[in-house]
């Protein structure tokens, strides 16, 4: 279970300067625990001491940042049971999920643990014409400098890490300002953090209200800004950012397109596309949100998908049978909800599912939504999964592209060259092949395009992202 209070984390200690945010069990609604959240006092000083953390950071060695990163990977197995229950009751994510989710932090650490020690350079030939005899050029990558960053509620473990590790990894002092819905795995994260001997001032970990966290975007300490979470956020603060470098990852309405020679594969296709939309609660950037059927499978398809999304439990995520959750709050479930009833006035039909009540969505699939629709142009982030026809491939990779976001989409193919005329032609950031959108392995480049980002993580794009390239020219012969 929880503990009664959580500190923030600012400069490597704990601050239990409050109990002002209040976090609630997802499920029953009530207050689990109360957090310290910071002001904007707290949150300058943080990056005052961040500043000052950085020459210490950029000598600390990287087989020291090797060892604090497995030492978090040490830590996080030895409490990975305590850590997979308090995401399920601060997100309300299902038990199975949330331990798959504790799997994946400590499998980004490890990644980080092993790129830290090779973030390499190289020499560069410059003789390139007789002026430049006996010059020579030696790159190599040094850490960028102080970084802000903001993480979102729907994987408040997984998506932290991908930002804490390649910091640590890098050699950068961090202040992060984990989703207010869901700060306390970010501050596990710190607890495990402050065991380490990492230089002070190189984290603080400081949840904090949106409208007062305006410093986390605008000061100009700071050298790089990483944000997850929704594209509205997201494109406000790039535009108040000013001169440092940003990083978005933010929303979807992956699609996945099924082809007409899958039909000897259809409860492998079936099974992958209940879990990509309806996986907790259908609360993530890359689930699944338009299914896209040859017309030869259609119905076929149809029909098992509508068996096996009726199939998929709801309830309380505590519960090891529990498929579905509740979304994060019962305002996001009715915004949904009014998208569906939205599309239903207008000719769509629910095939399976359309209960709601409170923050419980049930699994819902529906046909013949409207293109023109808020349910079919935006990101649904709910357990919601829209089917519809095609005849032709080409026009399927139309559909795809028809969207302003373009993060990940999944394609069902036996043929190769529908896998290479996709990833050719599909403007996303990953086309995965034979597996929904909604697949990713943490070492992998991930991010979008169009509304859905500018940058891509994966810790050693991260690591890149977090560093500049720093060249010596030097002549060696005169």
């Amino acid at each position: 279970m929880l503990k009664s209070t959580y500190p923030y984390y600012l400069a490597n200690e704990p601050v239990a300067a409050n109990t002002d945010l209040a976090v609630t069990d997802k499920f029953s609604g009530e207050v689990a625990t109360r957090v310290a959240l910071a002001d904007a006092e707290a949150i300058d000083k943080a990056i005052g001491l961040a500043v000052a953390a950085m020459p210490e950071m950029r000598a600390f060695p990287p087989f020291k940042r090797q060892a604090v990163l497995e030492h978090c990977v040490k830590r996080f197995r030895e409490r990975a049971d305590e850590m997979a229950m308090a995401l399920c009751i601060e997100a309300g994510k299902p038990i199975n999920d949330s331990r798959g989710e504790v799997t994946r932090l400590i499998d980004t650490f490890k990644v980080a643990a092993e790129e830290s020690v090779r973030i390499d350079g190289e020499i560069l030939n410059l003789e390139i014409s007789p002026r430049a005899k006996g010059y020579h050029g030696y790159v190599k990558r040094v850490p960028i400098g102080p970084c802000s960053f903001i993480s979102p509620f729907n994987f408040p473990l997984n998506l932290a890490a991908h930002k804490v590790a390649p910091a640590i990894a890098a050699g950068v002092p961090f202040v992060m300002k984990p989703a207010s819905r869901t700060p306390i795995g970010a501050l596990i994260i710190a607890e495990v953090l402050a065991e380490t001997d990492l230089p002070k001032g190189a984290f603080s970990i400081l949840p904090a209200h949106r409208d007062g966290a305006d410093l986390f975007t605008t000061d100009e300490r700071f050298k790089l800004l990483s944000f997850t979470g929704s594209p509205a956020v997201g494109w406000d603060l790039k535009a108040k950012a000013g001169k440092k470098k940003v990083i978005l990852e933010l929303g979807g309405n992956a699609a996945a397109i099924v082809d007409s020679d899958q039909g000897g594969k259809l409860d492998y296709v079936v099974d992958r596309l209940a879990f990509g939309a309806f996986y907790q609660s259908g609360q993530s950037c890359i689930g699944v949100q338009r299914i896209l059927v040859h017309a030869s499978l259609y119905e076929a398809l149809r029909e098992r998908l509508i068996v096996k999304t009726k199939s998929l439990r709801m309830g309380d995520p505590k519960d090891e049978k529990t498929f579905v959750g509740p979304m994060i709050s019962e305002s996001e479930s009715k915004r949904l909800a009014g998208w569906m009833e939205s599309a239903v006035a207008a000719g769509a039909k629910i095939i399976a599912g359309g209960k709601v009540e409170g923050a419980m969505f049930e699994a819902t699939l529906l046909e013949n939504v409207g293109r023109d629709s808020d349910l079919y142009r935006k990101e649904a982030f709910g357990p919601v999964a829209i089917l519809e026809k095609f005849d032709d491939f080409k026009d399927a990779l139309n559909t795809v592209n028809d969207s302003d976001f373009g993060l990940q989409a999944g394609i069902f193919t036996d043929s190769l060259a529908h896998a290479h005329e996709a990833w050719d032609s599909l403007e996303v950031g990953g086309v995965v092949i034979n597996d929904v959108p909604s697949f990713r392995v943490d070492n992998m480049p991930y991010g979008g395009v169009k509304d859905s980002g500018l940058g891509r993580e994966g810790i050693r794009y991260a690591i890149e992202d977090m560093t500049e390239t720093r060249l010596m020219v030097m002549r060696e012969t005169w």
